[in-house]
């Protein structure tokens, strides 16, 4: 390679990684945000298959159930239940698509008596930032595969004081 090539091929990376850094930004300390829908990543089923399975492990002060089944015609649902004092929290319905070859996991969270907290055509929407080996960062939700045993998730949540981050751990059941 001639040192004008190689020069050349230093600029398109820089320009390359220049242009995925402005696609995102960090959140909070392990979660990021999407800051450009346009320059969301393709990715396929194959980048979240780690959280098939049932799981459980702390989370809120309490202690979580989530179930998550393979894709079947184009999706993977998921579901979540928080539990505290011995009684049930609030329920989620997951659902991870593949739109516009990126992945997006839709959520919709439900009371302990089944009303949802969300308008009937409502539901959160955590658009894809970026997959890594043993990764998968939505923004605002990282999932990061531990062992094939455990899990740890981070959710960011607003506050007045600014975003502040949850930590989940899944353990296998």
């Amino acid at each position: 390679m001639t040192s004008r090539s190689f020069l050349f091929a230093s600029v398109l990376l820089m320009v390359f990684a220049s242009a995925n850094t402005h696609a995102q930004s960090a959140r909070t300390e392990n979660t990021l945000r999407l800051d450009d829908p346009a320059n969301q990543p393709a990715a396929t089923f194959d980048a979240v298959s780690f959280l098939v399975g049932s799981w459980a492990g702390p989370a809120f002060g309490g202690t979580f159930e989530e179930v998550w089944n393979p894709p079947s015609a184009g999706s993977m649902v998921g579901m979540f239940k928080f539990m505290g004092d011995d009684a049930v929290g609030f329920y989620e319905i997951m659902l991870i698509v593949q739109e516009e070859d990126s992945l997006n996991l839709k959520v919709k969270h439900f009371n302990p008596d089944f009303s949802a907290w969300e308008e009937k055509e409502d539901y959160v929407n955590f658009r894809l930032v970026r997959v890594e080996l043993d990764a998968v960062y939505f923004s605002g939700l990282t999932f990061k595969k531990i062992s094939d045993d455990e899990i740890h998730a981070y959710i960011a949540f607003k506050s007045e004081a600014g975003s502040r981050e949850e930590k989940l751990v899944f353990n296998r059941q």
